[in-house]
């Protein structure tokens, strides 16, 4: 009986041990993820400290999570635990680490974590191993990773013909040696006047520098470099190594669309890191991009690669590593524009022959492809596309056609152009008040009569004005990479103002790229979005156009300005048709003028193409037409 009592006694204290051990062991693996969840949370979250003291070894923890944090340089680490296991006081912790590597593609890897077993009670009984597999499985004793970025060389921006915009390009960066230095004013002086960069830049860098740091002064093509040679190569201290950057063809090349990356004349380069530029940096790239190349920064640097390897933490050793994982850099893509280079070289050197600010912007008729944009060394080169200014009275084109699509007149239509004209109590005049007397519209259109568009203007409906220029796409929100100003013209002026937007004053504005495509309209009949990237999304609809009645009216009347009118120094350039304009602006008296050329031409060596030109401050439109002129004598 004693031992059957025995047998049962036995039996019963079996059952209940046996899930007091599950207990336990379910308890001892809870503890781990516990210590391993710590550990990983401390790393990740960039308290290096907090996780060291997680490990059997916290200074040996410290200098190898010190050590990795510089092997792997702004990288961000995150971590996801896996399957625990528990025996005997220790444990393994699978674990998968992704590090946000900068300037190439994230690193995945799976780990395992050494965990014991001390003193104390729970998690905090249990502390990371303190090696250096923690950080990577094939990381040994004496030890450290090694990363090398791989960066893809830049896609090129082409031309309409698919021909390469940006070309490899000798530069010569021009700087300074501190410990050279024998004479620091007299250098900044000397390199001041050279490079039009001030001296007291110059002189603030070259004293926060330390002895045998190169201190950039500028960056500047060989040409450029050698026209100041003469007055810096003997400078004590100056320095002038060379480099090669990704320039266009010319400083100013079709700036104020594709932006830059490089130097230009008298601009300074501003280099980046690949630790400072993020993802999308590639070789070559310099900080401050701006039109196309920022808005396709990511389709023209592709995707950078990267390798990492296991070298020895004594580089005396030579040890060229062992490579644990890798990933070949993509190749960006090219990024085709419809700029054609015979046209964009012509633009260039046409503004160059005027001194004023000025712009020129070339449009294809028929399908809104902007085929070149310059501007000369006086302008801001985004006011060529996102300028506002007044049109003055290449705004005519637009009043004819709201006159002529109303049947207020005819072409032929008799009308008064008296020297002066009065509106509740403003008076307006033609330049230098010439008076024509009563002439056919169209000779009031190519002689620029103020006094007639005025008053046949202020008879017509308060919104056909803003009706006649929408048809042309003003006032389109156009979605482009790089923005242009489509115009505005109100649709509710009355009065003075009414009569002043009729001849492009009042609340009109314009950009130089809009006027060109409104006179593509003109030339084509179907006016189109403009088109900055082949093969793009189109910008906005299409402009409905004033119908072909109003354009076969338009169109010679604007021939006429040509043949016989304010522009007839364009005679002998082709088959050309426009209309000049000098707008007024600012407070002086009398007030200063912008002078505009608006206009188009058919056939010539690179087809159709329609062009607008304004000359800031220009005074009259004959600055315009000047430079219109060498425009199409260099177009040929």
């Amino acid at each position: 009986m004693a031992a059957r009592r025995t047998a049962v006694l036995g039996s019963v204290l079996t059952l209940l041990s046996a899930p007091v051990l599950a207990a336990c062991s379910g308890s001892s693996e809870d503890d781990v993820r516990a210590a391993a969840q710590a550990f990983l949370d401390d790393w990740a979250g960039g308290d290096a400290a907090a996780a060291a003291d997680a490990t059997t070894d916290p200074a040996a923890a410290t200098a190898l999570l010190e050590q990795t944090a510089a092997d792997l340089p702004g990288a961000a680490l995150s971590a996801e635990l896996g399957a625990v296991t528990v025996e005997d006081g220790t444990a393994t912790a699978a674990w998968t680490a992704t590090w946000d590597l900068q300037a190439a593609p994230d690193w995945t890897y799976d780990g395992t974590l050494e965990l014991r077993e001390g003193e104390g009670d729970g998690a905090e009984a249990w502390q990371v191993v303190a090696e250096p597999a923690l950080v990577h499985p094939e990381l040994g004793e004496g030890q450290r990773l090694q990363l090398t970025r791989a960066l893809p060389e830049r896609a090129a921006v082409t031309d309409a013909a698919g021909q390469p915009l940006f070309a490899p390009t000798e530069v010569v960066n021009v700087g300074v040696d501190p410990g050279q230095v024998t004479d620091l004013p007299a250098l900044v002086a000397g390199l001041s006047a050279a490079t039009g960069i001030p001296a007291e830049d110059i002189t603030a860098d070259v004293q926060a520098a330390p002895p045998g740091q190169f201190v950039p002064v500028i960056t500047l093509r060989r040409p450029d470099f050698e026209a100041i040679r003469a007055q810096v190569f003997d400078l004590p201290g100056a320095v002038f190594p060379t480099d090669t950057r990704l320039l266009a063809p010319s400083p100013r090349f079709a700036s104020a669309l594709l932006g830059r990356v490089g130097a230009a004349t008298a601009e300074v380069i501003e280099e980046t890191t690949t630790e400072e530029a993020g993802p999308a940096y590639a070789a070559g790239d310099q900080v401050g991009l701006s039109g196309l190349q920022r808005a396709f920064q990511e389709q023209l640097t592709g995707t950078p690669g990267f390798t990492v390897s296991v070298v020895s933490t004594d580089e005396a050793t030579g040890d060229p590593g062992r490579e644990v994982a890798a990933v070949a850099p993509v190749a960006g893509q090219p990024l085709q524009t419809p700029l054609v280079r015979p046209l964009q070289d012509a633009a260039d050197a046409a503004v160059a022959t005027e001194a004023r600010a000025t712009h020129l912007v070339v449009v294809r008729p028929g399908t809104g492809e902007v085929l070149a944009v310059a501007s000369n060394e006086a302008a801001v080169p985004a006011n060529a596309l996102s300028g506002q200014y007044p049109p003055g009275s290449s705004m005519k084109t637009i009043s004819a056609t709201a006159l002529l699509s109303t049947g207020t007149v005819a072409p032929d239509t008799p009308v008064a152009c008296p020297g002066t004209t009065v509106v509740e109590g403003r008076e307006f005049e033609n330049q230098d008040q010439f008076d024509l007397g009563t002439v056919p519209f169209t000779e009031a259109f190519a002689q620029s009569c103020n006094t007639t568009f005025i008053q046949e203007g202020l008879e017509l409906p308060d919104d056909a004005l803003a009706a006649a220029a929408a048809s042309y796409g003003v006032g389109t929100e156009w979605q482009l990479p790089v923005g242009v100003f489509s115009g505005s013209v109100p649709s509710d002026s009355t009065g003075t103002t009414k009569a002043a937007n009729a001849i492009g004053q009042g609340q009109v504005l314009m950009s130089p790229a809009q006027m060109a495509l409104v006179a593509a309209g003109i030339a084509s009949g179907t006016p189109a979005a403009p088109v900055e990237v082949v093969g793009a999304e189109p910008a906005g609809p299409a402009p409905a156009g004033p119908g072909q009645a109003v354009l076969d009216q338009l169109r010679p009347m604007m021939r006429q300005v040509v043949l016989g009118g304010t522009a007839t120094a364009l005679a002998d350039r082709g088959e050309v048709y426009g209309k000049t304009g000098t707008a007024e602006y600012g407070t002086n008296t009398p007030p200063d003028s912008h002078g505009w050329f608006v206009g188009y031409r058919l056939g010539g060596a690179q087809g159709d193409i329609a062009f607008a030109v304004l000359v800031e401050g220009g005074q009259s439109s004959s600055a315009a037409v000047a430079v219109t002129d060498a425009f199409l004598g260099a177009v040929g």
